[in-house]
């Protein structure tokens, strides 16, 4: 194999792992984040079905898991990897700390969209007969679909940024290439393609997530 094929190869590799890490624990994250950010919201004091006790809870350990640094997040998560996927390295165990970390952020991000939904359309579903639930779904959510699609773009690029950092402490992708060939080997072209590489990714991402955003508002 030659020298250009090897990095090629290299290279390629990483970027797919750093996608798939991306990709799954967004969804995961998502399907942790978003009925605890729908719960924070409407659990408040002033929400739709005020329950001061379970939003002080949820509310602390949203903010405990928060508070974590990553990478000391993951090591603590090790064995919870460990029984989930059956291994604390590589790319499919670092799913389950990347989503553990990047939940609490959902939620937040959830529960500061649906607070920006006007009153007003509330009071007037709840005049018309419509329940929590239904004023949830129909009214709440998409009323704040373009501040959501705005959270979850950033999501993604925190989890790039998360699943770079992982590689730091064997969890692949481009991080790990980055660390591993372009540090600790000296290669300057391996550490500059993975850079420009996660740039690209951050870059992409952010300007899909602004133009559905957009449209979603311009279609109100």
């Amino acid at each position: 194999m030659t020298p250009i094929h090897a990095f090629v190869e290299l290279v390629s590799t990483a970027t797919l792992q750093t996608l798939s890490m991306v990709t799954f624990s967004t969804i995961f994250s998502l399907a942790l984040g978003f009925p605890l950010g729908i719960l924070l919201c409407v659990t408040d004091p002033v929400g739709i079905a005020p329950k001061p006790a379970l939003n002080q809870v949820l509310s602390r350990l949203v903010n405990v898991l928060r508070s974590f640094p990553f990478i000391i997040l993951m090591i603590l998560l090790f064995p919870l990897s460990r029984i989930v996927v059956g291994t604390s390295i590589g790319t499919i165990a670092t799913i389950v700390p990347l989503s553990i970390a990047a939940a609490p952020f959902v939620a937040r991000i959830i529960e500061t969209a649906l607070r920006e939904v006007d009153p007003g359309v509330i009071q007037a579903a709840r005049a018309m007969g419509s329940r929590n639930g239904q004023i949830i779904l129909k009214v709440m959510i998409p009323e704040a679909l373009p501040s959501l699609v705005s959270g979850v773009t950033l999501t993604i690029i925190n989890l790039i940024g998360y699943s770079a950092m992982s590689g730091a402490i064997g969890g692949g992708g481009l991080g790990d290439l980055a660390i591993r060939y372009g540090y600790q080997r000296f290669r300057t072209d391996i550490m500059i393609a993975a850079v420009v590489i996660i740039l690209v990714l951050v870059e992409v991402i952010q300007f899909a997530g602004t133009r559905i955003s957009n449209r979603l508002i311009a279609k109100r």
